[in-house]
C-alpha cells in the first residue's frame, strides 16, 4: 500500500492545481529511472486498484480536498471531481454530523504530537445511506513544521463494523438473558463442579450468590441430588443421547431443605469425542409436584360434589359390564343433565352455581342404591349407573322417582333435569357405546321440551347418524361455498316503500337441497363453528348492503340475526366493528336483531355488550316479540330501535281478538318506549288494515315478497 508520504510526489505544492499529475523527480535524467509519464501512469494504476480513497486535503473548515484517487467513488459514491475543491459537496459535508466534532478533535490531537491518526467514524454515503470508514493519516509541514496539508486513505469497513456491533449486541442480550433469567442456567464438569451458574439457580438452591454457589458445590452427586444415583443416571442419558429433558429430582439446598427439581440438559463434546462438559436449564417444579400428589390422591373424586369422577365412573362402568355379563342382568348407564343451570349461574353467580350442583348430587345418591353409582362429568352433567336391573320398566320407575325428587324447588327456583338412558346388552356391549347412546337418549329428551326421561331407540340412533352427518358436511360447508344469504324486505307502511331487508341464511347440501337453519344452527353452536358462520353472514350481508347503494339504490338498513351463543362471544362488538370497517358500509345500515328471550335471560352483561354495539352507531331490534316473558322495568334499559311482532301474533289478527289484543298491546308498548314497531308474517290486505288502524310503524311478510336472491331484490329497490 502506498503511504501517505509518497502521495507528495504526486501532487504538484501549488494548490490551484488538482489533477493527479506526477511532479518531476530530479533524477529524472538517470537510466535507471523511469519515464516520467510511465511512474505517473504506474501511481494512477496503483491508487486506482486500492480498496479505499488516497487523499490530499487542506486543514480547514472543510477539509478542502486537494487530490483524490479513484477510490473515492468506491468509499464515498461520489467521484474525485465532485470533491476536488469542494466542487459539489465537501468531506466536512459527508462526514457523520454526529462524528465531525470527534474526527476533527483526534486529528488535531495526532498533528500537535506530530504523531500520525487512525480514526473510525461515520460519513454519509451518496445514496444516502451511513458508511462506517477507517481512516489514517499524517500532517505534510514545511521547513519551519507548519502544517501544510493532510495526507492519508480512507476504507470502507462497514462490513466488519456491522458484524462487531452485531457480535457486541448478541454478547449483551447473551448476557442479559444469563443474568435475568428466570430459570437456573448452568455449565458443569463431567466430575460434578460448577464452570458457571447465573443469579437463578443460585436462588433456586437457596445461595446468596452464583460465586457462592459455585465455591460451595464441589460434588454435584454426593451434595446436590437427595438420591446420588440420579447423577449417575442423568449423565449416563445425556451421553448416550447427547441431550435430557424433563429430568426430575429432589435435592438439597442450602438450608438442607428437599425441592423438585426439572432439568433440561445437552453434552458438549470436545474434538475427540468425549464429553467436555454439561449445559442446561434448571427449574423448580415443587409446586407442581405437591399439586400432582394432591390430584393423584383425589384423582377418583369430583373436588366439588365428592361424586365419581370420569376416571372411576369408567372403571366402574367397565366392572358393571361384567358383573351383569356374569349374571345375565341388564346394566342402566344415565346420563343426566340440569336444565336451565346455565341461567342460574350466570345470574346468581358461581358460588351459588356450586351449591346447586352439591345439592344435586345429594338428591342423586338419594335416588339410588349404595352399590349403584353416582358420578359428575363436568359443569352440569352427571351419569348413573344402575346395576343388577331387569328390564326399561324397573328402570322406569327409578328415573320418574328421580325426575321427582330432582324437581323439588330449591331457594326460589324449581329444578328440572334432562335425562337419557341406553341399557347394557340391549344398546352396546361397551363402555363408549352406552355412553354415548345415553348421551344421545338425553337430547332427545331436551328435545322434547326437557323435565323427562328418554330411552334409547333404534330410531334415535338413525337420527343421530343423520346428525353426524350433517355435522361433518357443516364442518366443510364455508370452504365449500354451499351457504348463501337471502333478503325478505321490510316495507314502511305508509309509503310502501322498502326500508330494510333482513338477512336469512340458507345452506344448499348437494344431493340433500336445502337444510333450514333451525336444523343446522343448533349444531354449528355445539360444534363451535357459529363463529365463523356468523362472521360470513354479517360480511356478506354488509358487503350486499353496500353494493346496493354502489348501484344508484336508495340505502336502506340490513337486519341481521344472532344467535344467542354467537351473542355470548366476547369478540362480538370487535367483529362488527372490523366487518364494517371492511366493506365500508356505514353502521346506520345494519341492524342487529336478538330474540326476547336472549335479551332477557343475560342481565347486566347483555346491556352491557348492547350499549358497546350502539356506540358503534349499530340498529338493534328485538325479534319474535311477544313469546317470551319479558320484564318492562328490563325492556326499558336496553338501547333498542326496534320491536318485531312475531308472526304467531300476526297470523290471526282479523279474526282472534285475543290476538288482536296482543298486537295492540305490543304496538302501544313500543311506542311508549320509543320504538319502531315492525309486524311479520303480513300477508293479506286485512291485516295491513288492522295494522295501519293500529299505527303499525313498518311490515315484513309474503304479501311483499318471500326471501330472494340480493339480485332479485335489485328489482324492488327503489332508486335514490
Amino acid at each position: 500500500m502506498t503511504s501517505p508520504n509518497s502521495l507528495r510526489s504526486a501532487v504538484p505544492d501549488g494548490a490551484d492545481d488538482c489533477t493527479s499529475r506526477p511532479s518531476e523527480s530530479s533524477d529524472a535524467g538517470s537510466p535507471a529511472s523511469p519515464h516520467p509519464h510511465e511512474t505517473g501512469r504506474m501511481l494512477q494504476t496503483l491508487l486506482g486498484n486500492l480498496d479505499g480513497m488516497v487523499y490530499r486535503c487542506r486543514d480547514d473548515a472543510d477539509w478542502t480536498m486537494e487530490f483524490v484517487s479513484e477510490g473515492c467513488m468506491r468509499v464515498t459514491g461520489y467521484t474525485p471531481d465532485d470533491l476536488l475543491l469542494n466542487g459539489r459537496v465537501s468531506y466536512e459535508e459527508i462526514t457523520h454530523p454526529e462524528d465531525r466534532d470527534r474526527v476533527r478533535r483526534a486529528i488535531h490531537e495526532a498533528l500537535a504530537a506530530r504523531n500520525r491518526f487512525e480514526i473510525e467514524y461515520r460519513i454519509v454515503h451518496a445514496d444516502g445511506k451511513v458508511r462506517w470508514v477507517w481512516e489514517r493519516g499524517t500532517g505534510i509541514r514545511d521547513a519551519r513544521g507548519d502544517v501544510l496539508a493532510l495526507e492519508g486513505i480512507i476504507a470502507d469497513i462497514t462490513q466488519r463494523t456491522e458484524a462487531e456491533l452485531a457480535l457486541r449486541e448478541a454478547e449483551r442480550r447473551y448476557h442479559s438473558l444469563f443474568e435475568n433469567a428466570i430459570e437456573g442456567i448452568f455449565r458443569t464438569t463431567t466430575d460434578g463442579r460448577y464452570l458457571d451458574a447465573n443469579p437463578a439457580l443460585a436462588k433456586i438452591y437457596g445461595f446468596d450468590s452464583p460465586q457462592e454457589l459455585m465455591e460451595n458445590l464441589r460434588d454435584i452427586r454426593r451434595q446436590l441430588y437427595v438420591d446420588p444415583t440420579r447423577r449417575e443416571e442423568f449423565m449416563r442419558i445425556v451421553k448416550a443421547r447427547g441431550s435430557i429433558g424433563g429430568f426430575e429430582s429432589q435435592v438439597y439446598r442450602k438450608n438442607g431443605d428437599v425441592i423438585w427439581i426439572s432439568e433440561n440438559a445437552r453434552a458438549v463434546f470436545d474434538d475427540h469425542g468425549n464429553v467436555h462438559y454439561y449445559e442446561g436449564t434448571v427449574e423448580d417444579v415443587t409446586e407442581r409436584r405437591l399439586y400432582q400428589a394432591r390430584i393423584e390422591q383425589q384423582a377418583n373424586y369430583d373436588t366439588l360434589t365428592g361424586l365419581a369422577n370420569r376416571s372411576l365412573l369408567d372403571d366402574r362402568l367397565h366392572q358393571g359390564i361384567l358383573t351383569a355379563a356374569s349374571y345375565g342382568t341388564r346394566l342402566a348407564v344415565v346420563f343426566v343433565d340440569l336444565d336451565r343451570f346455565k341461567f342460574i349461574n350466570d345470574s346468581l353467580g358461581h358460588h351459588v352455581g356450586d351449591e346447586l350442583l352439591q345439592e344435586m348430587a345429594e338428591r342423586f345418591k338419594s335416588c339410588v342404591r349404595e352399590y349403584d353409582t353416582v358420578a359428575r362429568l363436568g359443569g352440569d352433567e352427571f351419569v348413573l349407573l344402575i346395576n343388577g336391573q331387569g328390564g326399561p320398566d324397573a328402570v322406569a320407575t327409578v328415573m320418574e322417582r328421580m325426575l321427582e325428587t330432582i324437581s323439588q324447588p330449591w331457594r326460589e327456583f324449581e329444578i328440572t333435569c334432562s335425562i337419557g338412558v341406553s341399557l347394557y346388552p340391549d344398546d352396546g356391549s361397551d363402555a363408549a357405546t352406552l355412553l354415548k347412546h345415553a348421551d344421545s337418549a338425553m337430547y332427545r329428551a331436551k328435545e322434547h321440551g326437557r323435565n323427562n326421561f328418554q330411552f334409547f331407540t333404534n330410531e334415535l340412533n338413525e337420527l343421530m347418524k343423520e346428525r353426524l352427518e350433517l355435522e361433518s358436511n357443516l364442518r366443510r360447508a364455508l370452504e365449500r361455498g354451499q351457504f348463501e344469504l337471502l333478503y325478505q324486505p321490510r316495507v314502511d307502511l305508509t309509503t310502501r316503500r322498502i326500508i330494510g331487508a333482513e338477512a336469512l341464511i340458507r345452506w344448499q347440501l348437494p344431493n340433500r337441497g336445502v337444510v333450514s337453519p333451525g336444523r343446522f344452527i343448533p349444531i354449528a353452536e355445539e360444534i363451535g363453528l357459529i363463529g365463523a358462520i356468523g362472521r360470513w353472514v354479517l360480511h356478506t350481508a354488509c358487503a350486499q348492503a353496500k353494493a346496493w347503494q354502489a348501484a344508484g339504490f336508495a340505502p336502506c338498513v340490513v337486519s341481521v340475526n344472532v344467535s344467542p351463543r354467537q351473542f355470548r362471544r366476547d369478540d362480538l362488538v370487535e367483529t362488527i366493528a372490523e366487518v364494517l370497517g371492511a366493506t365500508g358500509l356505514d353502521p346506520k345500515y345494519l341492524e342487529i336483531e336478538l330474540t326476547e328471550n336472549m335479551v332477557m335471560h343475560d342481565g347486566e352483561q347483555m346491556i352491557e355488550m348492547l350499549h358497546a354495539i350502539k356506540r358503534l352507531g349499530v340498529q338493534i331490534a328485538v325479534d319474535d316479540f311477544g313469546t317470551g316473558y319479558s320484564s318492562l322495568s328490563y325492556l326499558k334499559r336496553f338501547p333498542v330501535d326496534r320491536l318485531k311482532v312475531d308472526r304467531s301474533f300476526v297470523q290471526d289478527i282479523a279474526t282472534d281478538t285475543d290476538d288482536a289484543a296482543i298486537v295492540r298491546t305490543i304496538i302501544a308498548l313500543g311506542h311508549n318506549l320509543g320504538l319502531k314497531v315492525v309486524a311479520e308474517g303480513v300477508e293479506n290486505e286485512e291485516q295491513i288494515a288492522f295494522l295501519s288502524a293500529n299505527a303499525c310503524d313498518e311490515l315484513q311478510g309474503y304479501y311483499f315478497s318471500q326471501p330472494i336472491s340480493g339480485w332479485r331484490m335489485r328489482k324492488l329497490l327503489p332508486r335514490k
